[in-house]
């Protein structure tokens, strides 16, 4: 059995405590207790970008290390977890959020760049790192209108970017993952003795609990969250419409929309809220969102 290296369980530490940080932030929006166009800012979405290739590249480290004889038992072991999980995400994205739900995300991308990278296990690595390179440049100069059909949103190679809670398609982002197994092969040895060398106090273990167990903490603090300011809406409800038309334009643009389109669509969905007082009586959130989508679709019909 391969030993953990307690720096890897760092570095994914230091990537869910800055998930926790970004969910907190995005839910302050979600449910406007600050300006909801925050969450679809560039600033922001870098922060999330840079957090998800932290996960991906320590994966690919991590796989790379765990094969230096390749495993096939616990590799399809793992490979079974993280695809169930990502179905589960998909599954209660879709039931919270039918019209932005999860259907490639983060872990889906993982699954999928972990079977990318299994033959690079095996080869040098030259190999890897070139091929990671290749996928995480692909979107550069691959992009085509072939693409933008939803049967082929999962390679990231469209013209536009699809509506979802978390979209980290194969290009570029298994690129990532595939460039971590080839830095790994390349840095094997110094990775374990500086690892040796280690000697973690209380922040560092803390840390490295948090990337011990990332599968679990990924799937439960947003739900937790959610329900939590949820609970919170209810109590103290905010105004959906002030600021609505603001958050739905930037993430409209974000999208690949033009803004033309965007703010008439917008403005019409933030209108129809207030003239119907549509979001009355509301049982919960996810009903409010619910809601919203509806109009939203029909101002974009018209």
């Amino acid at each position: 059995m391969t030993r953990r290296l307690i720096l890897l369980d760092v570095a994914r530490g230091l990537a869910v405590a800055a998930m926790f940080a970004f969910h907190f932030t995005w839910d302050l929006g979600h449910f406007r207790y600050i300006d909801p166009a925050m969450p679809y800012a560039p600033a922001f979405k870098l922060f999330g970008h840079s957090i998800a290739a932290t996960f991906l590249f320590v994966a690919g480290v991590s796989l790379a290390l765990a094969h230096v004889v390749f495993r096939p038992r616990a590799y399809f072991r793992r490979l079974a977890a993280i695809t169930a999980a990502a179905a589960l995400v998909t599954v209660a994205t879709w039931l919270a959020f039918p019209s932005a739900f999860v259907f490639f995300g983060i872990l889906h991308c993982i699954a999928a760049a972990s079977l990318l990278a299994l033959p690079f296990l095996l080869l040098p690595a030259a190999a890897a790192l070139l091929a990671g390179a290749a996928l995480a440049a692909a979107p550069i100069f691959a992009r085509d209108a072939f693409f933008d059909a939803p049967l082929w949103w999962w390679t990231g190679l469209s013209t536009f970017e699809p509506l979802a809670n978390d979209y980290r398609p194969v290009t570029p982002w298994a690129g990532v993952l595939v460039l971590g197994v080839g830095a790994a092969k390349l840095a094997r040895s110094r990775l374990r003795a500086a690892d040796g060398e280690a000697r973690p106090g209380a922040a560092t273990r803390g840390l490295a609990f948090l990337g011990r167990h990332s599968l679990a903490l990924y799937l439960l603090h947003q739900p937790l969250l959610f329900a939590g300011f949820s609970a919170l809406a209810l109590a103290l409800p905010q105004e959906h419409s002030a600021g609505f038309a603001e958050a739905c334009l930037a993430r409209c643009v974000a999208s690949g929309a033009s803004a033309t389109t965007c703010r008439a669509a917008c403005d019409c969905t933030a209108r129809e809220i207030e003239r119907r007082d549509a979001l009355a009586g509301a049982a919960s959130e996810a009903e409010r969102r619910s809601r919203i989508d509806a109009i939203a679709r029909a101002c974009v019909a018209q």
